[in-house]
Formats: structure tokens, sequence, C-alpha cells
């Protein structure tokens, strides 16, 4: 049976590298509005886009998307989450599915995998995915967080470092894996998220995910066989998609 879940789009104004991110235009229309048409394909029962000012409110709703307006303080897009999770009064095992808001060519179907995965997996409060690494270039590359896996398939870290450390790699080669950073949530672990005070583990790695094992949340991981297309981050970012845009008409 397939899972039962609602997309949310956290969409802040700010950014450091690329003002007014959101707003991007896109083949005629804001990069915000190209991330709800993939989240829309996604078979999620509600799209919601959360944002933090009221010139991305306005350029949702004159797209027809659903909008909430939220707290422009939130320091994390999980924060953001939160609110609409608790303004919505979810049930706890409701499933949520955080949509990033620079990722306009996000496949649809990673979006439903990964919702699936939380729903078959009831003991969890927490779905992402990883893709097995094969050039050696990114195992110790800090940008390309690693994790480790359970044999259920749970996380038991997740890492800018080389885990698992091969000692001995003359009698093992260890499979490395790269976090793909989409994840499922379950409402009731979001509206806890914000009351929880930053971790060590997290503030070292700078990977908010590590809040929540450091606080006994579990992660169950799913293993895709490609990943995703990046997301924008740069001006040269946005050039891509809009090229990729254009190609595809």
């Amino acid at each position: 049976m397939s899972a039962s879940f609602i997309a949310i789009i956290p969409a802040r104004l700010a950014s450091t590298r690329l003002p007014n991110k959101p707003l991007a235009d896109i083949a005629g229309k804001p990069m915000v509005v190209r991330v709800a048409e993939r989240a829309l394909l996604s078979g999620a029962s509600k799209v919601i886009v959360a944002v933090d000012d009221q010139s991305i409110f306005d350029a949702c709703q004159s797209h027809g998307l659903e909008v909430m307006l939220t707290n422009h303080q939130h320091p994390t897009g999980t924060d953001r989450l939160s609110e609409v999770a608790t303004r919505l009064n979810l049930s706890d095992n409701d499933i949520v599915v955080n949509v990033q808001g620079d990722e306009p060519l996000i496949p649809a179907e990673l979006i439903t995998q990964v919702a699936q995965t939380l729903a078959d997996n009831p003991k969890a409060d927490i779905a992402t995915a990883a893709l097995a690494i094969h050039d050696p270039a990114e195992i110790t590359n800090p940008n390309v967080v690693k994790v480790v896996m359970s044999q259920s398939g749970q996380a038991l870290y997740f890492s800018r470092s080389r885990i698992p450390f091969n000692r001995d790699p003359q009698k093992y080669q260890a499979q490395h894996y790269r976090h793909i950073g989409m994840y499922a949530y379950k409402a009731g672990f979001l509206k806890e998220f914000s009351k929880l005070a930053p971790a060590p583990i997290e503030e070292a790695e700078s990977l908010e995910q590590l809040r929540a094992m450091w606080y006994g949340y579990t992660i169950q991981v799913l293993l895709t066989d490609a990943a995703p297309p990046p997301g924008v981050d740069t001006a040269e970012d946005l050039e891509r998609v809009r090229d990729f845009y254009r190609t595809n008409n």
C-alpha cells in the first residue's frame, strides 16, 4: 500500500551566495514554484510551501500553490517544518517529507520512495537516502557526507570524515555510502525537534541529523542507485538548471 504523506518545502529569502534564491526565474517561473511542481508529481496528499517572507508568499499564491508564512527567525528548515506540523495539528504518525526549496530538479520518485521507506519502518522516526560511493576522492571530501548503517538499514552515524575507516585495506575493502539530504519525518518528531538543544556531535560535524541521533531518534536509510541532480547554491548552478529547462522544454 502506498504511503500517505505531505510534502513541505521550506523557502528562505536570504541567501549569502545567491540573493533572493527562491524567486530566481527558471523558464518563466520562480525556483520555489519549480520545486513545488516536482513535489506535486510525487503523490503527496498535500504540498505546502513554508516561507519566511511576503514576497515568496505572494509568488506562490499567484501560481496556485498552498503556502504558509512562518517565523522568519527559524535557524533551520527543519524548525520551519516543525512550525507547520504544529499549526496543521498533524497526528504524531503522519509523514512529512522535507523537499529543499533549492532543488528544482529533484526526482519526484525519490520523494515518494523516502516517504515509503518511513511508512515501511514504523519504528523509525526519520527516513533518508544514501548512495554507494565509487569515486575514492569522495570518501575523503568533507563536503560529501558519509553514513554508516546497521544490517537492517538503520543509520549508525553520519560524518564528513571517512567512515568506516579501513584499517587493513589488504584484507578488506569497506563500502562507503554518500548521504543524500532528503528526509521524511514522523510529525511527532518534528513537533519535538525545535525543543531540542543542539548536540555536541551536531556542532562538531555541522550536521543537523546528528541532533536526532544524539537524542535517541532512529533514522532509516533507503539505498538508491542514482544520485539526484545537484541543487542550486550559486549563480553557475542556476544557469545550469535554466539550461536544462530550456533544453527539455
